[in-house]
Formats: structure tokens, sequence, C-alpha cells
């Protein structure tokens, strides 16, 4: 960090906290600190040391990301993956930061990017990641494929009456764990020249209601999208370059038929032909407060599930 002390710079910020925290007796709060140290631990290291700076709040984490603004996404994702039983709300922001040493020696960061980054995390329900503008306008011109992953909410004021625009992660945050382990090859992938075709076989990340192909090989992509094509799967975007690597989109035909929903007093059910297709369908009528009584079952070649108003 010492080329980068004293400099202001444009950055993306991860903030992290665990909820309930501070109502835990003190064994329990030490219990979740060190379940959430070994998740978070374990989600950096996708990005090298020099990329990051972390600073612990004591009921969670700040960290920093000196690169690619997809670090803050990646690692994020990774963490809702694979955190478990420890309850936190994530907020993503991008802007300026300053970096400095505290009163202790260790490094520090403050700015009007990480203090946004925290707001933006108030927002947040339990286990859920909220991004603000800034940074979904860059993750969204880096590939219109990152934007799919999430979905518009309501402006929100914070208690300095300052608005956020906000943004959160639709059900394709159950890809996390693809993304964390496509992350340890991102870097790697960049920095071959793009035609080299022993970059490795491209990556296919499941988005839910369709799948994003990438890698750094056109050949590869081609026959990865040809190998989908084979399943049923459409082309739904055509392959194109994003920086070096190739990216091309092809739908999900298990999500191809929509699930159904009917109404009985206050319990909804919801019909597919697919699991995939009802799951989407029950995702999105949680997020709007609904409860899920009865997960997916099978039935005379039907999936249904039930849903009760709240």
């Amino acid at each position: 960090m010492a080329d980068t002390a004293n400099r202001t710079l444009v950055c993306s910020v991860l903030f992290i906290d665990i909820v309930g925290y501070s109502k835990k007796g003190v064994a329990e709060q030490v219990r979740m600190k060190r379940a959430f140290n070994q998740v978070l631990s374990n989600a950096l290291e996708q990005v090298p040391p020099p990329e990051r700076v972390v600073v612990d709040t004591g009921d969670g984490a700040a960290i920093t990301f000196l690169g690619d603004p997809e670090g803050a996404l990646f690692v994020a994702l990774a963490v809702l993956d694979a955190v478990g039983e420890v309850p936190v709300r994530m907020g993503i922001n991008l802007g300026p930061v300053s970096l400095m040493k505290d009163i202790n020696g260790r490094d520090n960061v403050v700015g009007d990017g990480i203090n946004v980054a925290e707001r933006v995390m108030s927002f947040a329900a339990r286990d859920q990641l909220v991004v603000s503008r800034t940074f979904f306008e860059v993750v969204s011109l880096l590939s219109p494929d990152y934007a799919a992953l999430f979905r518009q909410e309501a402006p929100r004021l914070d208690k300095h009456e300052r608005a956020h625009e906000l943004y959160s992660v639709t059900d394709a945050v159950r890809v996390g764990r693809r993304m964390q382990e496509a992350q340890a090859r991102l870097r790697s992938q960049r920095r071959a020249p793009p035609e080299a075709e022993d970059a490795g076989p491209a990556q296919i990340f499941d988005a839910g209601t369709h799948y994003i192909v990438s890698g750094h090989s056109e050949s590869r992509v081609q026959e990865a999208v040809h190998a989908l094509a084979l399943q049923g799967c459409r082309l739904i975007s055509p392959m194109a370059q994003v920086g070096s690597k190739w990216l091309a989109s092809v739908d999900n035909p298990k999500l191809a038929v929509p699930a159904t929903v009917q109404e009985l007093g206050y319990k909804r059910f919801v019909s597919g032909p697919t699991r995939e297709a009802v799951m989407v369908t029950v995702q999105d009528l949680l997020e709007r407060g609904a409860v899920l009584i009865q997960d997916a079952e099978l039935a005379d070649g039907v999936w249904t599930a039930v849903c009760e108003k709240t």
C-alpha cells in the first residue's frame, strides 16, 4: 500500500455486517465471528493481497478492492454461498477513498466511498447483497450479463436525508460458488493473449433464467455454445469480446415454460413443468414477503410448491 498511501482512489468497497451480533452473548459472538472470519478468508483467496485492504469493523468487515470491480462482486457472492448459519447483510459501493494508517499502524480506509458502502449495506435484509448505482453501472458496462444478476430497488434515504439508488442481487446469487471458482482463474486468463488456444475450456455460469458462457478463447466459447445448443439451449445474445474475454448468453430450456400461480385464500400454489421454473417464481414471491410452506414436489408430471401470504 506504500505507493497508494495519501492518495484518493476510486475503488469498490464491500461492507459486511453480522446481523444481530451486538445482541448476542460474548461466547456466541466469539463463535459467530470465528466462523465469519473463516468464510471471509476463504472468499478473499481469489483476490491477491496487494489488491485489497481489509478493515475489521467488530461486527463484520469492510473490504476495499484496488483492482477489478468484479472482485467485490465475486467475493460477496462467495460469502453468501458459504456463510451458512451466520446471518449477514452486505453492501457494495464504488466511490472515492483514501488509504492511510490507523493509530496502531494498520491499513485503514476513509472517505465517501466506504461511508456510502456502509449506508448501502444498512438497507440490505438478512442474507441479501445490495449495491449502489455507481457500482451497478460500472459492472454493467463490463458485461451486460452482469446486469442480469441484479434488479432495481426503490430509492432510499439515509439518516442524513441523502438519497441512494439501489440494486439487489436476484436469485442468481445461488451461482456464487461457481463464480468463486471461476474468479480464481480470472487474472491468469486476462493476462494470456486473446488468441491463445491453451487457455482452458470456456466457463458456463448458471444465472437462473439463462447461462453465461465466458472464456479467453473465441473458439472455446463457440464450442461451449454449440454443446449447449445440442441440449436445447438457444443463443439469446451474440458472442462478443469484453476486454480480453469472450462472452455469450443462451437460454435455460428448463425455464422456457414459466410457472403459473393460483391463489386459494391465503395460499399460493406455484406449478410448472420443471422444478427450476417453479423455484424462480417462488423466489420472486418470497422476496415480496411470502412464506414457503411446502417445497416443490413432483406429482403426475407437474412440479408444485405452496407459499402463504404474510
